[in-house]
């Protein structure tokens, strides 16, 4: 499956946000956007600008290329309730989102590579799709073959991130199982989104 393999920090400069937690540091060390001359200060961006960028970043946020995230925009806009908020539910019940969002993984990326190398059960099955959507009632565990890689003998939950509480999963990173307990809330996706201009960019 393509993917974007841009440098993280790159994107994290390009939207202004720091997606990957490497790019935190070089973030406060370079605020203008990549390239030589970085972001043109001068000239105020266009309302199209502000959705574009918007989406750019939840996108990258959560490493979706076009095709997926528009498919997923469609299939908010279909649903009830607010079309925003219904896409980051989507968006957060991604199983490489779930993976991250329960401390198995130190990012979405790493979360994701995980997930396509066949290490986890999804309900006592082999699943290999990170975009597979997770419902209430769902079971992940690593499986007991991949218990002796060397990634999950020396996994620390230290070194997964301090991961909010959540109340729609309750993780245990020390057997490396993850149970779904409900659907998440717009209070615990990310908080630095404005889900209305995605909505707007794509209703133009």
């Amino acid at each position: 499956m393509a993917r974007d393999l841009s440098p993280i920090t790159k994107q994290s400069r390009r939207e202004g946000t720091a997606l990957h937690t490497k790019a935190h540091k070089i973030m406060v060390r370079r605020t203008a956007g990549p390239g030589q001359h970085g972001f043109n200060q001068r000239r105020k961006p266009s309302q199209y600008s502000i959705q574009l960028r918007e989406k750019q970043k939840v996108k990258r946020l959560y490493g979706l290329l076009e095709r997926q995230f528009a498919r997923l925009v469609a299939e908010a806009g279909k649903t009830s309730g607010k079309s925003g908020e219904v896409l980051l539910q989507l968006l957060e019940r991604r199983l490489d989102n779930v993976v991250y969002r329960g401390g198995l993984a130190t990012s979405r990326r790493a979360a994701r590579q995980l997930v396509n190398h066949g290490h986890f059960l999804l309900n006592g099955q082999t699943i290999n799709v990170p975009s597979a959507r997770v419902k209430p009632g769902d079971t992940i565990a690593v499986k007991p073959s991949s218990g002796k890689n060397t990634y999950f003998t020396d996994f620390d939950p230290k070194t997964a991130g301090d991961q909010p509480a959540l109340s729609w999963l309750k993780a245990n990173p020390k057997k490396f199982e993850i149970t779904i307990t409900g659907l998440p809330t717009r209070e615990e996706a990310e908080a630095n989104i404005n889900e209305q201009l995605i909505v707007e960019y794509y209703s133009r």
